[in-house]
């Protein structure tokens, strides 16, 4: 077996070292086949989002060995086997080892390995959060959020969304769709996947975000890339009528529960929208608090109407301050009229049994009430028909997620 070791060669990216050129470790006269590697034996600022490339010529590519810190880096063979090519880009810093071996026709042999370090240029966009959080179970509403630190370059969305791998029990359609910060439940830059119809209950969800080595701006990169699983717990749907007072709650299809509740009485017209109306549409379960403080918006104390109050067992389900909560106030009310500030007023059993019952990313319709939910209000995004919100990909089309 001959054995050859790719010397240093220059660059072939421009002032900065760029990905560092291949050189052929060449075979003997006796038929032995050549073997090339990029980036190349010794480069110090090979470009992360070029991964690595071995190529055969006079022989098929047998074992290729690439690794970062001991661990393995996927990628695929041609069909022919005179190629391999990295799956994803490359960690921006990195150090890796590649060897790989190529057999002629004739078995002749030739092994070459190639050692080069990958450049350290991060872009200043980074992967803020992903949610769910890791190990959550959630509900079969809940979508998927990669938010990042700012603004994402429109020319590095594409790229970004073919790094992104999802994997569920159950395969399921869905589309990323990317919200600016203006329509993002906390002010984040996102791209979220949901669901064309609820998940299955009872199953696994795994995102990677290969994010680590992408091209984000002119010669920088992502910096890491970030992985989060979590589960789907039980079908949990909740009906809430505005008419008849009543709030019915089910499992996997039965119901567990329901109860008389209070919703916004409305009355309070600001720049066309009844502000003390709870919003009617496709609401998601969000954040809860065990004592939500609760603060009358745009109003000081001695203002008609204003109010400073703890509220116990607060299940949010917009981010225009409409909660599942506890009545604190006149309990006549329930089940009877429509007596509150927006918000969904429960017994206190109810409540706190609702807190404790409900997962994020719950479905909760609410119908009757002349205010309609919009999609950026919350979660609400559900309220957009599936067609539309897959408009909102870079890639212009929805995805299946691969079976976990």
């Amino acid at each position: 077996m001959l054995t050859l070791v790719l010397g240093l060669v220059a660059g072939c990216g421009g002032g900065d070292g760029g990905s560092g050129g291949g050189k052929t470790a060449k075979g003997g006269n006796n038929g032995t086949p050549q073997v090339t590697i990029v980036p190349a034996n010794g480069s110090g600022k090979a470009r992360p989002d070029q991964g690595v490339t071995v190529s055969a010529a006079g022989g098929t590519l047998g074992k290729v060995s690439v690794k970062l810190k001991g661990a393995d880096v996927p990628g695929t063979f041609s069909p022919d086997k005179t190629r391999w090519r990295s799956k994803w880009t490359l960690r921006p810093g990195g150090g890796y080892q590649v060897s790989a071996t190529a057999t002629s026709p004739q078995g002749k042999s030739t092994t070459a390995t190639s050692a080069f370090r990958t450049s350290r240029a991060t872009a200043a966009t980074r992967i803020n959060n992903v949610v769910p959080s890791e190990n959550e179970t959630v509900g079969t509403g809940m979508p998927v959020f990669v938010q990042f630190n700012k603004t994402v370059p429109e020319k590095a969305k594409p790229a970004i969304e073919r790094s992104i791998e999802i994997s569920s029990t159950t395969p399921t359609e869905g589309a990323w769709r990317w919200l600016s910060a203006g329509e993002s439940f906390n002010g984040l830059p996102s791209v979220v996947f949901r669901p064309k119809r609820p998940w299955k209950p009872h199953q696994k969800v795994s995102v990677t975000v290969n994010y680590a080595g992408l091209r984000i701006g002119d010669d920088v990169f992502g910096d890491k890339s970030v992985t989060r699983n979590f589960k789907i717990g039980d079908s949990h749907t909740v009906t809430i009528n505005a008419k008849t007072h009543r709030l019915v709650a089910k499992e996997n299809g039965r119901t567990v529960r329901n109860w008389g509740v209070s919703l916004g009485s409305g009355g309070e017209v600001k720049n066309g929208v009844d502000t003390l109306l709870t919003t009617s549409g496709v609401h998601l379960t969000m954040d809860r608090s065990r004592m939500e403080r609760m603060v009358s918006p745009g109003k000081k104390k001695g203002d008609p109407g204003y109010y400073d109050e703890k509220i116990p067992w607060a299940t949010r389900i917009t981010n225009s301050g409409v909660y599942i909560h506890q009545n604190t106030e006149d309990p006549s009310c329930l089940g009877r009229r429509n007596c509150s500030h927006g918000c969904i007023r429960s017994p206190t059993a109810d409540a706190k049994w609702f807190y404790n019952w409900s997962y994020r990313g719950d479905l909760v319709n609410v119908t009757g009430t002349k205010r309609e939910l919009g999609w950026t209000n919350g979660w609400a995004y559900w309220q957009l028909p599936f067609p539309k919100w897959a408009k909102g990909s870079a890639l212009d089309k929805p995805v299946t997620t691969s079976r976990a």
